[in-house]
Order: structure tokens, then sequence, then C-alpha cells
């Protein structure tokens, strides 16, 4: 089983590998890219995020600066804002609804290391070490608002219709119309349906 395909599976995989190193390069150039382009140069912004993303969706608004792992492990809905400064770390898939609204400084994680730091790291006989690292997926369903500043922990699943307070950590799945926030993340209400 290749690196990729391990990191792919949710299994601990070397980050090293010369596969992996490629597709994060070239996922920082087009990044790079992308956050150097005019604001209203709506055409060829759309063009990059088609080349940067897994799939963009119709009619969908990315602002600048956007921050990326790999990129090609996001999926954004149709309809769906993405403010500025958010920062997506895809090692693992990140799927984002349809008319999802993503608060400025918005930051969602995949990757995952081990507690223990003896458990953490490959050590070489040289004396370097190398992160272990494994991927949960993390989805928004459609309809969502993630307010500002939130972070979405590795494996979490926010549901559809959901509204997520500005700050919080979601350390665990919030279900379908939840109105949620705090540190931890807990629900406060809910949305009528």
């Amino acid at each position: 089983m290749t690196e990729l395909e391990k990191k792919q599976s949710g299994q601990v995989y070397d980050a090293r590998d010369p596969e992996l190193r490629a597709q994060q390069s070239r996922a920082k150039d087009l990044m790079r890219q992308y956050n150097a382009l005019p604001a209203g140069d709506n055409d060829t912004r759309a063009a990059v995020l088609e080349r940067l993303l897994g799939h963009a969706g119709r009619n969908t608004r990315v602002n600048q600066p956007f921050y990326v792992d790999y990129g090609c492990n996001i999926t954004l809905g149709d309809n769906s804002f993405i403010n500025l400064n958010c920062t997506l770390l895809d090692t693992g898939p990140i799927t984002i609804g349809k008319n999802v609204l993503l608060g400025p400084d918005v930051r969602i994680y995949t990757a995952v290391h081990e507690k223990n730091a003896a458990d953490r790291y490959w050590r070489e006989p040289d004396g370097t070490c190398a992160v272990k690292t494994r991927a949960l997926p993390v989805v928004i369903g459609d309809d969502c608002w993630i307010g500002g500043g939130a972070i979405l922990l590795p494996g979490v699943t926010i549901g559809r219709n959901a509204v997520i307070g500005a700050g919080s950590v979601v350390t665990h799945s919030i279900p379908d119309n939840a109105i949620a926030c705090g540190n931890p993340c807990t629900v406060k209400g809910y949305n009528q349906q």
C-alpha cells in the first residue's frame, strides 16, 4: 500500500513520501497564485480554484487569502462562501455542502497525531525524527453557517442547517438544525425546520 493510499484510508502514513510532497508543493503553488490574483478577476480565480480543489461547485466564492494543505481533498458545494483568512488543512477529506457560509479565520483540521510522544514519531538511526500522521474527515452539511474564528477538529460532522458560533472549538459532531457554540462547542438550541 502506498503512503497516499494509507493517508486516504485514515491509516498512519509517512508525509515525507515523494508523491505526497509533490501534491503539497503543487497545492502551495496554486494557493500562492490564487492569493495573489486581483479580487475582481473572477474568471481566473475560478479557474485556479478548479485546479486546486477536488471539486468547486457552481457560484462559489473563496475570499483571499485562503490556505490549504493538499487542496485536492476539499469538496466545496454550490453557492458556498469561504471568507478571508480561512485555513483548511485537508490531509483527509473536507466536504463542505451546498449553501454553506464560513466566516473569516475559520480553521478546519483533519490531521491526527498520537498523544504519547514516543508513538508520535518515526525515529531514524541518525537521531532525526519524522511525525506520524493519520487523517479523519470533516463534513459540513448543506445550509450551515460556521462563525468567524471557529475551529473544526478531525472527524467531526456538522449537520445540515446547523449554526456554529464565532470562536467555537468543535470537538464532536453537531446534529442537524443545531445552534451550537463554545469551547468545547455544545448545542444551545435548534433552528426551526
